[in-house]
């Protein structure tokens, strides 16, 4: 198998460095597939499946991770993390990188972000996939309290407890959690995915970039994100878009079409899996992506 070219570097960012990850070649002038990863506070590492653009159909791909996430290190300060702060970082790469034209993939809240993104600064935009991403936080939040609701009445209650007394460390609490995400986030955990699409390290103060704008856990926003919506925005935007979700995914069909039908002329790709659905069902979910973005350079 032939080695991909790889070129990694840093764009200075407000005092900091924000990382990228130049994956393949323009040697057929495709247009590149920027990917904005989610978290809020997760890393490119998850999405690096994504290689595979490039391996199979020549599209080069970028990641990078956001500032005080992975390899964009920045101290501790909440009061800097702000969805406007990851939105101008996002617009200093492209313009850094030269990326006039591009194709843009936003994962969760990597596609709240992408969404926000477009309603603002939309040009040189070609298409975007807005992958497992809520356009309104508050259908979010009931959604994910909904999906609680069918675990086991135990598991239920310590979930819902936890996010009363804030004791996360609590072994039912943890067994609960994981149960939740096995069911609706990843159906392979972290630990046990490929080496090459795992976080390598810890991240603290990634962790409390999600902290600051999500809340404590999936079922609370009471961060920066807290009634965050894009809805009555989503009929403005002209950027031609394609929905992706799980059928098991805590980005629910309802949350996926909102999105779906809002946005002029979107499409909608509902694959077999959970949040994580590019990973489960890898090829199927390429190709998707390769067949609609080719259709919009």
């Amino acid at each position: 198998m032939d080695e991909l070219k790889v070129v990694e570097g840093y764009m200075p960012f407000k005092g900091y460095k924000t990382w990228y990850r130049i994956v393949g070649e323009n040697d057929l002038g495709r247009l590149p597939l920027l990917t904005i990863h989610g978290g809020p506070g997760n890393t490119h590492w998850y999405l690096r499946s994504l290689d595979e653009l490039a391996r199979k159909y020549h599209r080069q791909v970028i990641y990078y991770d956001q500032i005080g996430c992975g390899y964009s290190k920045a101290p501790s300060n909440p009061d800097m993390w702000s969805a406007e702060l990851f939105e101008e970082e996002l617009h200093e790469l492209r313009r850094h990188l030269g990326l006039e034209h591009v194709h843009l993939l936003g994962q969760s809240w990597g596609g709240i972000l992408e969404l926000q993104y477009a309603t603002h600064r939309p040009s040189g935009v070609a298409s975007m996939v807005v992958a497992s991403s809520p356009a309104d936080m508050d259908l979010w939040l009931a959604e994910a309290i909904r999906l609680r609701s069918y675990l086991p009445r135990e598991m239920e209650q310590a979930l819902a407890q936890a996010d009363v007394d804030g004791d996360y460390d609590r072994p039912e609490v943890r067994a609960a959690s994981a149960e939740y995400y096995r069911r609706h986030v990843a159906a392979v955990p972290e630990d046990e995915r490929p080496e090459k699409w795992r976080k390598p390290f810890a991240d603290p103060v990634g962790d409390e970039v999600y902290h600051t704008m999500q809340g404590m856990s999936e079922f609370v926003v009471t961060g920066k994100l807290s009634h965050w919506s894009v809805v009555d925005k989503l009929g403005d935007i002209c950027i031609p878009t394609l929905v992706t979700s799980g059928t098991a995914d805590e980005c629910t069909p309802l949350i996926a079409k909102q999105i779906a039908d809002s946005i002029p002329g979107a499409e909608w790709a509902l694959l077999e899996g959970t949040h994580m659905v590019h990973l489960e069902r890898l090829e199927e979910y390429n190709a998707t992506i390769e067949e609609f973005v080719e259709r919009h350079e």
